[in-house]
């Protein structure tokens, strides 16, 4: 069978519902296909499932921190009610809800596997084996999101490792697990786990959280070991193999070994492009798609602006929130080019997703909380800017004393030195996660520091923080 349509959207993660909201929005016809669960990745394997995993033990802590509560905690944390409370959040991995919004908007739901066979074209394979052909005429949108990505090491893929979907739909917690990485995903499951008392071994080749600021890592490195894990830097497992016990025995390259119930794999991500199709529209398979502002794909065969990539796919930004971001730019940027309406591509416009650049956010939900948005010191000095930098412990903030006793953390601001505007913050401790969009408006909306005195944060909040910030920075100067 085959059918003409305006937009199609292969995958319904977060991205591509976002994608195919706006297009349906700006009054076109979709189709949105996906062939596993209608919310895709972050809904039910990522984002959602791995945060609840984490905030029944952050909060336990957070109570034992605080005198008068701290006295009524008396019990251990119950893991069956956490894993109970992820299948609520995740809905027993059950879409029914996400489908029933998708039709609620108006949105056509293709339950199959989609593929390019051409330029606009989409071949969508269901379950027994039937297939649709789908012919846009105007749009064809990749969001197909990407997979963990499993390093060669002799005997790993042999012995069944983890990828991040095993750990976050976890069953019943191992009681030894060793993690091969130190990103994210790699400091996220280790803290999960080692707040349900899993005995813990990060195996990261060079540094934690090497993307961010380097008191950074430091402190989420001092804050697992205080939990009870282990964290090995500067090593690498060479082999990798489960014996006739089930156990799995890693060999690393210093010759000595660490032996596990489950090894969880968190070593980075490779693009889900291997069987859409891109061979059928001149695209190589296997590669992340380049897109330009608006997310149009670059090379791509066919007459005219007919193939986007948004999300994971186009290796921006790999966070839900900024595939989001895309596609909410795209999914208005198709409705404008199909109606032939003018098109706001220009740098912070309407049809661009300027953001993945220089003001991209992200929480690392570990022991303690890590987030960050725009520049490090590092790569604002790398780009060629004049820096000034705010550094303050984050319990120079009344706030932060009465969230907890003994608070720890660290703050810093990167100002462009020339232009006096913040272009990176970096927020390190409990529950600093709250902190972060503040800084993210202040380097999008590029206010000037000396503006910034005038933002009174209120007493007595963590966010005074900024007023300690804004006093390393110091007042400015008034010309005689």
């Amino acid at each position: 069978m085959e059918r003409e349509v305006d937009v199609v959207v292969i995958g319904a993660g977060p991205v591509g519902e976002n994608v195919a909201d706006r297009a349906r929005a700006g009054g076109l016809d979709v189709v949105l296909v996906e062939h596993e669960l209608v919310g895709g990745e972050c809904s039910f394997w990522a984002c959602v499932p791995s945060k609840t995993l984490l905030r029944s033990a952050a909060a336990l802590r957070a109570a034992r921190r605080v005198g008068g509560a701290a006295e009524a905690v008396t019990g251990p944390l119950d893991v069956a009610a956490v894993l109970k409370r992820r299948d609520y959040w995740v809905s027993d991995w059950d879409d029914a809800g996400a489908a029933k919004w998708v039709a609620s908007v108006g949105i056509e739901l293709a339950r199959g596997h989609g593929r390019l066979d051409g330029p606009r074209r989409v071949v969508v394979t269901s379950a027994d084996g039937t297939e649709t052909t789908f012919v846009a005429r105007h749009a064809v949108v990749v969001s197909t999101g990407s997979d963990p990505a499993i390093p060669p090491i002799v005997g790993l893929a042999e012995a069944s490792p983890w990828t991040s979907r095993d750990a976050t739909s976890v069953k019943e917690p191992p009681a030894r697990l060793a993690i091969i990485g130190g990103g994210f995903v790699a400091v996220e499951m280790a803290t999960a786990f080692a707040g349900f008392g899993t005995e813990v071994t990060v195996l990261a080749r060079h540094e934690v959280l090497g993307d961010m600021e380097d008191f950074v890592g430091d402190a989420v490195v001092e804050g697992l070991r205080g939990l009870g894990a282990t964290v090995r830097l500067g090593v690498e497992p060479t082999q990798v193999e489960r014996n006739g016990s089930g156990e799995v025995v890693l060999t690393l390259d210093d010759d000595s070994t660490v032996t596990a119930d489950e090894v969880l794999v968190a070593t980075g991500r490779i693009p889900r492009s291997r069987s859409v199709g891109l061979e059928t529209v001149g695209l190589e398979p296997g590669r992340w798609l380049d897109v330009d502002e608006t997310m149009l794909v670059r090379g791509a065969e066919g007459d005219g602006d007919w193939l986007y990539a948004v999300g994971d796919i186009n290796h921006r930004a790999l966070l839900t929130h900024q595939g989001k971001y895309q596609g909410r730019a795209a999914g208005d940027v198709i409705a404008a080019r199909a109606a032939g309406r003018p098109v706001d591509d220009a740098p912070w416009g309407a049809h661009v997703a300027t953001a993945d650049h220089s003001a991209v956010p992200g929480v690392v939900f570990g022991e303690p909380e890590a987030v960050s948005v725009g520049l490090t010191e590092a790569a604002a000095r790398r780009a060629g800017r004049e820096v000034r930098l705010a550094d303050v412990p984050m319990q120079s903030a009344s706030g932060a004393g009465i969230l907890a006793d003994g608070y720890e953390g660290r703050a810093r601001l990167v100002v462009d030195a020339e232009r006096d505007v913040v272009i990176g913050a970096t927020f390190v401790g409990q529950d600093v996660a709250e902190l972060l969009h503040a800084a993210t408006i202040a380097v999008v909306g590029e206010v000037p520091v000396s503006r910034l005195w005038h933002a009174v944060p209120a007493f007595p909040t963590m966010s005074e923080v900024w007023l300690r910030l804004l006093e390393d920075l110091g007042r400015p100067e008034v010309d005689a």
